[in-house]
């Protein structure tokens, strides 16, 4: 797990195929790994770009993610390059936006200027450096696009707060609006699918049948941020993990539903970037 349009009726059948997979058992919890997906290296009108940046050295708390191929290390790699890879495909399978593979760009790089859409996981746990947090700053300010995921609990909320308080000072963070544009720009979300996205780790497998455990305490919501145009720049899933649910797509036992949900999600940010 830690490595590195058209059609809603279709969408559970493009994106699913049933895989060959090994299970391991954890005290009645079954986990798989997904399969790997191929994306062609090549330059394309849109990248799906995963953000390196900075951890908080004490918010590792031992795990110490890391690529196999040694690639990188940190927070920002969490699912890295499965999650990346299916939702690129999916992409490709379920719209005509001209797709290339998958890439990651730290914050300092001057090609991410070059990237309407950025992706960061683990927000909660980012400690930016102030040539960081200028050059995020600058992104959004000349039209770029964040779309933040897999975010925990109050402590982390509060990390990432008071981050982007620092990358846009005094710029709300507000609740998206269910008439809010990203919501039906290509596919209609309704209030009702504000709903938990489970990770991996919430699932529990019983009796052939697929049992979800939302975390005590946890309160799934989608925010956001605008520019002074009143246009939204920063997308934020919290309490919920969209990316779980790109990289479980073909892994039998995830909810369909679920995989559906998100790829509606990221579908509609990224239209929503690419055409505001």
């Amino acid at each position: 797990m830690y490595r590195r349009i058209i059609g809603a009726g279709i969408l559970g059948a493009a994106v699913l195929c049933l895989a060959v997979v090994a299970f391991a058992q954890r005290g009645g919890r079954y986990l798989a790994e997904p399969s790997s997906v191929s994306i062609p290296v090549r330059n394309a009108e849109f990248h799906f770009i995963r953000l390196q940046y900075t951890d908080s050295p004490y918010y590792h708390r031992g795990f110490g993610f890391a690529s196999r191929d040694g690639q990188g290390s940190g927070w920002w790699i969490v699912d890295w390059p499965d999650a990346d890879n299916h939702f690129t495909a999916g992409i490709q399978r379920l719209t005509r936006i001209d797709t290339g593979d998958p890439r990651h760009v730290k914050l300092t790089d001057e090609n991410l200027f070059d990237y309407p859409w950025i992706y960061a996981t683990q927000t909660g746990w980012w400690a930016l450096t102030d040539a960081e947090v200028a050059r995020l700053r600058e992104y959004l300010l000349r039209g770029g696009y964040l779309v933040t995921d897999d975010m925990w609990g109050a402590d982390a909320w509060e990390i990432f707060r008071d981050t982007m308080n620092r990358v846009l000072p005094g710029r709300d963070i507000t609740d998206m609006a269910e008439t809010d544009p990203v919501m039906h720009v290509l596919y209609d979300i309704q209030e009702k699918d504000r709903t938990f996205i489970p990770g991996s780790r919430h699932l529990y497998v019983r009796g052939g049948a697929t049992e979800v455990v939302q975390p005590p305490g946890s309160n799934p919501a989608w925010r956001a941020m605008y520019d002074d145009r009143g246009h939204m720049v920063v997308a934020i899933n919290y309490d919920t993990d969209v990316g779980d649910a790109w990289e479980f797509a073909d892994v039998p036992y995830y909810p369909e539903k679920m995989t559906a949900l998100a790829y509606r999600y990221g579908i509609n940010y990224i239209i929503y970037a690419m055409t505001h």
